[in-house]
């Protein structure tokens, strides 16, 4: 198993932890990964995008000019979808963008996603958030201890690590603070940079403290 370097909030070595092969040693499958990111990006939208067909358009009731005789083209009522004022053809109406798709396959995404960061060296592991309060600038600081000053950083939390998340969300869009039971693969691919600690730290193993941070692999859920 690969081993990463456990450091403090101060950049200090608090030892070593081994990344379990089966989360962060897999060859990542490009074609999942494409797919359950597709379906994560639908699902967000809104899908309430509304228009309005020619018979929802109030009026145009009445013929516009008589069927001949004028000279110009027939026409039957000012709320065709050529008249301004008129509805749309094919008009948008609410929908859900929403997929299905298999929890092997969202697990597989993640398990790609973490792998390709870790082979990168990409994924950093801190002991404990141990913030007393809530705290920007010690945020800052602690970023900066861990190399996090550039690029997009995915800081993984636990649920007891209230101060940490109300110190680290007022730090803009290049740090995403996320709950450990929270983690996807887009949020993954779109950082450079992987934070754990020590208890949010995924493996194949179900953790009896905290059972939403596990992630099963296949061969463990046939058996």
């Amino acid at each position: 198993m690969a081993k990463v370097k456990v450091t403090d909030l101060a950049g200090k070595g608090a030892g070593d932890i081994e990344l379990d092969e089966a989360v962060f040693g897999v060859q990542p499958n490009i074609p999942v990964v494409h797919q359950v990111v597709t379906a994560q990006l639908a699902a967000r939208r809104a899908g309430t995008q509304s228009t309005k067909t020619r018979a929802e358009v109030r009026g145009g009731g009445a013929k516009p000019w008589k069927q001949k005789g004028t000279g110009r083209s027939r026409q039957g009522s000012t709320r065709s979808p050529q008249w301004v004022g008129g509805g749309v053809s094919h008009a948008p109406k609410p929908r859900n963008y929403e997929q299905k798709t298999p929890k092997k396959m969202v697990r597989l995404a993640l398990r790609s996603a973490l792998s390709d960061r870790a082979a990168g060296g990409n994924v950093l592991v801190v002991d404990a958030w141990a913030f007393e309060k809530p705290s920007t600038k010690q945020a800052v600081a602690a970023l900066a201890a861990l190399g996090c000053t550039e690029g997009r950083t995915l800081v993984v939390l636990g649920l007891d690590d209230a101060a940490a998340w109300k110190s680290l969300r007022n730090l803009g869009a290049n740090v995403h603070p996320i709950l450990a039971r929270e983690l996807n693969a887009y949020d993954v691919l779109v950082s450079d940079r992987v934070v754990f600690t020590r208890e949010t730290l995924p493996t194949s193993a179900p953790r009896p403290t905290e059972t939403p941070v596990a992630i099963t692999t296949d061969t463990e859920e046939e058996a």
